[in-house]
């Protein structure tokens, strides 16, 4: 079973065989695991707003029309 390192990474090993890569430090794995799971709840929250934009958007031009139909009928 050949194992080799990860160029630049000594804590991580590529298992030929497997096909895999594989972590022997596990606090540096969990450290890694803490930077993505923060990334990908920093993107959740990143998306989250452009929804919560895009509806006020939304409801500030519904709020418009109905506004120009007021002064309109006003007339």
């Amino acid at each position: 079973m050949a194992k080799l390192k990860v160029e630049g990474h000594d804590q991580w090993l590529i298992d030929e065989d497997a096909q895999s890569v594989e972590c022997v430090d596990n606090t540096a794995y969990a450290k890694y695991m803490r930077a993505h799971n923060a990334e990908q709840e920093e993107k959740r929250k990143q998306i989250a707003l452009q929804n919560d934009v895009s509806e006020l958007k939304s409801e500030m031009s519904d709020i418009k029309a109905l506004l120009l139909t007021l002064v309109q009928d006003k007339k």
